[in-house]
Protein backbone atom coordinates (compact mmCIF):
# COMPACT_ATOMS: atom_id res chain seq x y z
CA UNK A 1 0.00 0.00 0.00
CA UNK A 2 1.22 3.38 -0.33
CA UNK A 3 0.75 6.74 0.83
CA UNK A 4 -1.86 8.18 -1.26
CA UNK A 5 -4.07 4.73 -1.18
CA UNK A 6 -4.00 4.76 3.19
CA UNK A 7 -5.31 8.60 3.13
CA UNK A 8 -7.88 7.68 0.48
CA UNK A 9 -9.36 5.06 2.23
CA UNK A 10 -9.13 7.22 5.90
CA UNK A 11 -9.07 10.72 5.06
CA UNK A 12 -7.28 13.26 7.16
CA UNK A 13 -5.90 11.82 9.93
CA UNK A 14 -3.06 12.80 13.17
CA UNK A 15 0.60 12.02 11.92
CA UNK A 16 3.64 11.34 14.65
CA UNK A 17 6.47 11.06 14.85
CA UNK A 18 7.99 7.49 16.61
CA UNK A 19 11.24 6.49 16.33
CA UNK A 20 10.79 3.12 16.15
CA UNK A 21 11.34 -0.12 14.13
CA UNK A 22 8.30 -0.64 11.66
CA UNK A 23 6.84 -4.01 11.11
CA UNK A 24 3.42 -4.65 9.14
CA UNK A 25 1.63 -6.52 11.80
CA UNK A 26 3.65 -5.37 14.97
CA UNK A 27 2.72 -3.94 17.40
CA UNK A 28 3.95 -0.52 19.54
CA UNK A 29 3.22 1.50 22.54
CA UNK A 30 3.34 5.19 22.02
CA UNK A 31 5.59 7.50 24.12
CA UNK A 32 3.07 9.25 26.95
CA UNK A 33 2.94 13.02 24.95
CA UNK A 34 1.77 11.04 22.00
CA UNK A 35 -0.70 8.83 23.41
CA UNK A 36 -1.85 11.72 25.92
CA UNK A 37 -2.61 13.57 23.02
CA UNK A 38 -4.61 11.05 20.66
CA UNK A 39 -6.44 9.75 23.46
CA UNK A 40 -7.30 13.19 25.62
CA UNK A 41 -6.93 16.02 23.45
CA UNK A 42 -8.04 14.45 19.88
CA UNK A 43 -10.27 11.36 21.81
CA UNK A 44 -9.15 9.00 19.45
CA UNK A 45 -10.36 5.83 20.57
CA UNK A 46 -9.87 1.71 19.67
CA UNK A 47 -9.60 1.37 15.95
CA UNK A 48 -8.72 4.98 15.10
CA UNK A 49 -6.60 5.47 12.04
CA UNK A 50 -3.39 7.24 12.10
CA UNK A 51 -0.02 7.58 10.14
CA UNK A 52 3.31 7.19 11.73
CA UNK A 53 7.23 8.41 10.74
CA UNK A 54 10.29 6.61 12.06
CA UNK A 55 12.73 9.75 11.37
CA UNK A 56 14.52 7.96 8.87
CA UNK A 57 12.46 8.11 5.62
CA UNK A 58 9.79 5.46 6.73
CA UNK A 59 6.02 5.78 7.44
CA UNK A 60 3.25 3.69 8.69
CA UNK A 61 -0.53 3.17 8.49
CA UNK A 62 -1.75 2.50 11.84
CA UNK A 63 -4.56 2.20 13.89
CA UNK A 64 -5.43 2.15 17.49
CA UNK A 65 -5.13 -1.02 19.01
CA UNK A 66 -5.73 -0.77 22.84
CA UNK A 67 -6.46 2.48 24.64
CA UNK A 68 -6.40 2.41 28.85
CA UNK A 69 -5.05 4.61 31.22
CA UNK A 70 -1.78 3.20 31.44
CA UNK A 71 -0.92 2.66 27.89
CA UNK A 72 -1.77 3.23 24.45
CA UNK A 73 -0.56 0.59 21.75
CA UNK A 74 -1.10 0.68 18.23
CA UNK A 75 -1.20 -1.80 15.40
CA UNK A 76 0.86 -1.44 12.14
CA UNK A 77 -1.12 -2.23 9.09
CA UNK A 78 1.02 -1.08 5.68
CA UNK A 79 4.48 0.32 5.48
CA UNK A 80 5.65 3.04 2.56
CA UNK A 81 8.49 5.25 1.65
CA UNK A 82 8.08 8.48 2.72
CA UNK A 83 7.99 11.29 0.45
CA UNK A 84 8.59 15.15 0.20
CA UNK A 85 12.42 15.02 0.83
CA UNK A 86 14.28 18.09 -1.08
CA UNK A 87 16.93 16.55 -3.62
CA UNK A 88 19.15 19.55 -2.96
CA UNK A 89 20.85 19.21 0.84
CA UNK A 90 20.65 22.10 2.48
CA UNK A 91 22.83 22.34 5.81
CA UNK A 92 22.18 25.39 7.64
CA UNK A 93 24.09 27.23 9.56
CA UNK A 94 22.25 29.26 12.29
CA UNK A 95 23.42 32.06 14.64
CA UNK A 96 21.96 31.44 18.38
CA UNK A 97 19.04 33.91 19.11
CA UNK A 98 16.92 34.86 21.78
CA UNK A 99 13.51 33.79 22.28
CA UNK A 100 11.58 32.01 20.51
CA UNK A 101 12.84 33.20 17.31
CA UNK A 102 15.48 30.06 17.24
CA UNK A 103 12.33 27.91 17.38
CA UNK A 104 10.62 29.85 14.30
CA UNK A 105 13.90 30.10 12.54
CA UNK A 106 14.36 25.84 12.85
CA UNK A 107 10.45 25.19 12.12
CA UNK A 108 10.48 27.28 8.88
CA UNK A 109 14.10 25.71 7.89
CA UNK A 110 12.76 21.90 8.18
CA UNK A 111 9.36 22.91 6.29
CA UNK A 112 11.72 24.56 3.38
CA UNK A 113 13.24 21.03 3.12
CA UNK A 114 16.46 21.75 5.10
CA UNK A 115 18.90 18.50 5.51
CA UNK A 116 20.78 19.71 8.80
CA UNK A 117 21.02 22.71 10.78
CA UNK A 118 23.66 23.82 13.17
CA UNK A 119 23.33 26.23 15.91
CA UNK A 120 26.58 28.92 15.89
CA UNK A 121 28.10 31.38 18.23
CA UNK A 122 28.91 34.34 16.27
CA UNK A 123 30.87 37.02 17.63
CA UNK A 124 27.82 39.58 17.98
CA UNK A 125 25.66 36.70 19.15
CA UNK A 126 24.76 37.38 22.61
CA UNK A 127 23.52 33.83 23.53
CA UNK A 128 26.34 31.32 24.82
CA UNK A 129 25.05 28.18 26.43
CA UNK A 130 27.34 25.54 28.28
CA UNK A 131 26.54 22.47 29.76
CA UNK A 132 23.28 21.35 30.81
CA UNK A 133 21.28 24.64 29.59
CA UNK A 134 22.89 23.60 26.14
CA UNK A 135 21.92 19.88 26.15
CA UNK A 136 18.41 21.10 27.49
CA UNK A 137 18.27 23.87 24.13
CA UNK A 138 19.15 21.05 22.20
CA UNK A 139 16.86 18.07 22.41
CA UNK A 140 14.13 21.30 22.47
CA UNK A 141 15.45 22.31 19.37
CA UNK A 142 15.64 18.56 18.26
CA UNK A 143 11.82 18.13 19.04
CA UNK A 144 11.01 21.39 17.09
CA UNK A 145 12.54 19.81 13.89
CA UNK A 146 10.54 16.62 14.77
CA UNK A 147 7.32 18.21 15.46
CA UNK A 148 7.80 20.48 12.00
CA UNK A 149 8.17 17.48 10.40
CA UNK A 150 4.84 16.19 11.38
CA UNK A 151 2.98 19.17 9.87
CA UNK A 152 5.15 19.38 6.68
CA UNK A 153 4.89 15.88 5.72
CA UNK A 154 8.50 14.93 5.82
CA UNK A 155 9.75 11.15 7.41
CA UNK A 156 12.88 12.27 7.75
CA UNK A 157 14.18 14.47 10.42
CA UNK A 158 16.85 16.54 9.82
CA UNK A 159 19.44 16.50 12.69
CA UNK A 160 20.10 19.56 14.65
CA UNK A 161 23.62 19.39 15.84
CA UNK A 162 25.40 20.76 19.00
CA UNK A 163 25.94 24.29 18.64
CA UNK A 164 29.64 25.32 18.15
CA UNK A 165 32.06 28.48 17.15
CA UNK A 166 31.39 29.64 13.69
CA UNK A 167 34.85 29.37 12.69
CA UNK A 168 34.26 25.39 13.30
CA UNK A 169 31.78 25.36 11.68
CA UNK A 170 33.35 26.92 7.89
CA UNK A 171 36.51 24.11 8.90
CA UNK A 172 34.08 21.72 8.85
CA UNK A 173 32.35 22.47 5.17
CA UNK A 174 32.74 20.58 1.89
CA UNK A 175 29.43 20.95 0.24
CA UNK A 176 30.20 22.53 -3.56
CA UNK A 177 28.46 25.83 -3.29
CA UNK A 178 28.55 27.81 0.53
CA UNK A 179 26.66 30.75 0.47
CA UNK A 180 26.09 33.44 3.11
CA UNK A 181 23.57 36.19 3.97
CA UNK A 182 25.55 39.78 4.17
CA UNK A 183 23.49 42.68 4.26
CA UNK A 184 26.18 45.23 2.81
CA UNK A 185 27.53 42.95 0.23
CA UNK A 186 27.17 44.48 -3.44
CA UNK A 187 26.19 41.21 -4.78
CA UNK A 188 22.66 40.48 -5.99
CA UNK A 189 20.92 37.66 -7.60
CA UNK A 190 20.60 38.55 -11.76
CA UNK A 191 16.96 39.27 -13.08
CA UNK A 192 15.18 38.75 -15.48
CA UNK A 193 12.72 40.66 -17.52
CA UNK A 194 9.78 41.09 -15.28
CA UNK A 195 5.97 42.21 -14.84
CA UNK A 196 5.46 45.51 -13.15
CA UNK A 197 3.09 44.19 -10.92
CA UNK A 198 1.89 40.49 -9.24
CA UNK A 199 -1.36 39.90 -7.32
CA UNK A 200 -0.63 36.75 -4.67
CA UNK A 201 -3.36 34.94 -3.40
CA UNK A 202 -2.90 32.21 -0.21
CA UNK A 203 -5.44 30.38 1.68
CA UNK A 204 -6.29 29.64 5.34
CA UNK A 205 -5.12 26.54 6.95
CA UNK A 206 -6.82 23.30 5.38
CA UNK A 207 -6.32 25.51 1.73
CA UNK A 208 -9.06 26.84 -0.39
CA UNK A 209 -12.35 25.44 -1.08
CA UNK A 210 -13.38 24.28 -4.58
CA UNK A 211 -15.42 27.61 -4.89
CA UNK A 212 -12.55 29.28 -3.98
CA UNK A 213 -10.54 27.83 -6.80
CA UNK A 214 -12.91 27.80 -9.47
CA UNK A 215 -14.00 32.03 -8.06
CA UNK A 216 -10.02 32.55 -8.28
CA UNK A 217 -9.38 30.65 -11.83
CA UNK A 218 -12.57 32.92 -12.87
CA UNK A 219 -10.54 35.93 -12.74
CA UNK A 220 -7.70 34.66 -14.32
CA UNK A 221 -5.59 33.49 -11.12
CA UNK A 222 -3.09 30.39 -12.02
CA UNK A 223 -3.06 27.53 -9.60
CA UNK A 224 0.19 27.17 -8.45
CA UNK A 225 2.49 24.59 -6.34
CA UNK A 226 5.58 25.45 -3.32
CA UNK A 227 6.35 21.95 -3.92
CA UNK A 228 5.88 18.56 -2.01
CA UNK A 229 6.04 19.80 1.89
CA UNK A 230 2.45 21.23 3.04
CA UNK A 231 3.57 24.68 4.45
CA UNK A 232 2.22 26.54 7.49
CA UNK A 233 -0.14 29.43 6.19
CA UNK A 234 2.59 32.05 7.48
CA UNK A 235 5.41 30.32 5.75
CA UNK A 236 3.65 30.12 1.82
CA UNK A 237 3.64 33.82 1.58
CA UNK A 238 7.46 34.15 3.38
CA UNK A 239 8.66 31.61 0.22
CA UNK A 240 6.24 32.80 -2.54
CA UNK A 241 7.14 36.07 -1.89
CA UNK A 242 11.10 35.38 -1.88
CA UNK A 243 10.20 33.55 -5.20
CA UNK A 244 8.73 37.05 -6.70
CA UNK A 245 10.96 38.88 -5.12
CA UNK A 246 13.98 36.74 -6.55
CA UNK A 247 12.72 36.08 -9.69
CA UNK A 248 11.41 39.49 -10.68
CA UNK A 249 12.05 41.83 -7.55
CA UNK A 250 15.33 43.02 -5.83
CA UNK A 251 16.22 40.17 -4.49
Amino acid sequence: MQAADWYAAHGKMPRLYVPATFEVGGTLTLPEGPARHLTRVLRMGEGAPLVLFDGNGQEAGARLSDVSRKCTTITLEALWPGEGESPFAVHLGQAVSKGDRMDYAIQKAVELGVAAITPLYTERGDVRLKGEREAKKLAHWQAVAASACEQCGRAVVPPVHPPQPLDEWLSQRDEPLRLMLHLATGNAFAQAPKPVAAALLIGPEGGLTPDDITAAQAADFIPLTLGPRVLRTETAPVVALTLLQHHFGDL
